[in-house]
């Protein structure tokens, strides 16, 4: 067992360096017990077994490690998993702290270091006979053999492409806030959270839910009755992760969240019924059956992180979470009839809840609350007409590092739409979400920008065996496409 812990710590040594800037409700500096080492450490497993976050640990060290759990409570499509490493600390012989390492692992590699995809090794394909041939060259060189056995075994195979490791300072706070009341004698060790509980809810919220590393900056910005329009690149991974973080970690601190998705309006009721189902076969098959999952041309708003997205919302939901999400798009229209039908449906969603946040979220034209665009100067934008009738609106521009997407652009020799995996340029800011806000607005109308890290594409849920890519329904009009510029805004 102490082997195992000492390998997670060489794996994770870079973790536990700067953790960054925290939002207001978590201090810039680390939260200290006023008990020693020894009577501080029975209550931080009494708080672990309580959050429901089985652990092994290494009594000898005051170490303990939680096994894997995979986001929002095991999504059938999500690909991401988390794990804590706890380490207690002696500050002085009458006071004691904690480490929080959350580690972070994806089985489509979306952690992967930039190139690490290279061979940098011998081809193997440099005999005539590939492996499994039976030719006489079935053979790998003696070179490619020592690469293979050398490569990490089992469970410790994951860190290689796909892990990443943070300090957890919001995760300590958590903790320290559950313990502190049990050392000084007041109440027992709790898990428990203030969340946004829905009025129609079957079940009571759990005590304790994971929402993934907490966004820098996002909390302060969400406030009742606001409006956060996020101007996103459709067809990545990372967007829909942030989106589903976002409205957990909003939900389950008390702010009830609403998220605008530019779908066609014709599937409001499909969606909505999906976010309060009991995520059944016959649940999929009913929001799959949708026709935009099979748009000819798919904008990356069909993506496989958007169905998983939608999942991930429907199990905040079954844990009695106050979620709601609502389509807002108008695909037969074009122009600024579709951008005053997409502001009047937005905004009847807002003004029927305005004890709610609304997180709305298209591509990065619709969102600008300045007038024009380089093609037309007199154009008003959803947000410009959003900011003239509300009184609390933000617009976001998205900004991320380099990697992929799935994009549909304009292929001037063939006359049509080219969609597919391409390659964008961003701006290193690390691998933290985050929402940074500038002193005043850019000439677009954007107050600041949501940061997602390094992107990477998300193919057409469809095409990844979700629904059935066999049905068409030719009756109803496929969506309309968003070829919005993709933007760099690597702030």
């Amino acid at each position: 067992m102490r082997s195992g812990i000492v390998l997670s710590l060489v794996l994770l040594g870079l973790a536990v360096g700067c953790a960054g800037r925290q939002e207001l409700e978590t201090p810039d500096y680390e939260a200290v017990y006023d008990a020693p080492l020894e009577e501080m450490w029975p209550s931080v497993r009494e708080y672990f077994k309580d959050a429901n976050l089985p652990f092994r640990e290494d009594p000898g060290s005051r170490v303990l490690e939680t096994d894997w759990k995979q986001e929002f409570g095991g999504s059938k499509i999500s690909g991401y998993w988390h794990r804590y490493l706890v380490m207690g600390k002696r500050e002085t012989p009458t006071k004691s702290k904690l480490w929080i390492i959350r580690v972070t692992k994806s089985v489509n590699k979306t952690l992967m270091q930039p190139g690490r995809q290279l061979d940098w090794g011998i081809n193997r394909g440099m005999f005539t006979g590939g492996p499994g041939t039976g030719e006489a060259n079935d053979r790998v060189s003696i070179e490619d053999d020592e690469d293979r056995f050398s490569m990490p075994q089992g469970e410790n195979g994951f860190y290689v492409d796909s892990a990443q490791g943070h300090r957890d300072m919001h995760m300590e706070w958590r903790v320290f806030r559950g313990i502190a009341p049990h050392l000084e004698k007041k109440a027992p060790v709790s898990a428990a959270q203030k969340v946004a509980r829905a009025s129609d809810a079957k079940s009571a919220a759990a005590g304790f839910t994971e929402c993934g590393q907490e966004i820098i900056g996002l909390k302060p910005r969400a406030k009742a009755g606001g409006v956060m329009l996020l101007g996103e690149l459709h067809g990545t991974q990372e967007v829909p992760r942030f989106i589903a973080q976002a409205v957990c970690q909003l939900t389950t601190s008390g702010t009830p969240v609403s998220l605008g998705l530019e779908l066609p309006v014709e599937n409001e009721a499909r969606i909505t019924a999906f976010v309060k189902s009991a995520g059944t076969e016959e649940d999929w098959l009913k929001l799959m059956e949708a026709p935009f999952w099979r748009s000819p041309y798919p904008d990356g708003r069909g993506s496989e992180a958007v169905a998983n997205m939608l999942e991930q919302l429907r199990q905040l939901r079954a844990r009695g979470l106050d979620v709601e999400a609502f389509v807002y798009d108008h695909p037969k229209l074009s122009g600024q009839k579709r951008e005053d039908a997409l502001t009047a449906t937005v905004l009847s969603h807002v003004k029927t809840g305005p004890t709610r946040f609304h997180l709305v979220v298209s591509g990065n034209i619709h969102p600008r609350t300045a007038q024009g665009l380089p093609w037309d100067k007199e154009y008003q934008p959803m947000g410009r007409l959003l900011k003239a009738q509300l009184k609390s609106v933000m617009a976001l521009d998205m900004a991320y590092n380099s990697g992929s997407a799935w994009i549909c652009a304009a292929d001037q020799r063939a006359g049509k739409l080219d969609c597919g995996v391409k390659e964008t340029k961003g701006k290193d800011n690390g691998d933290r979400f985050f929402v940074h806000v500038w002193d005043s607005p850019n000439k677009d109308g954007y107050h600041g920008v949501f940061y997602v890290g390094r992107v990477s594409a998300s193919e057409p849920a469809i095409e990844k065996g979700l629904g059935r890519p066999g049905a068409n329904d030719n009756s109803a009009a496929p969506a309309a496409v968003d070829v919005d510029p993709v933007v760099s805004t690597g702030r």
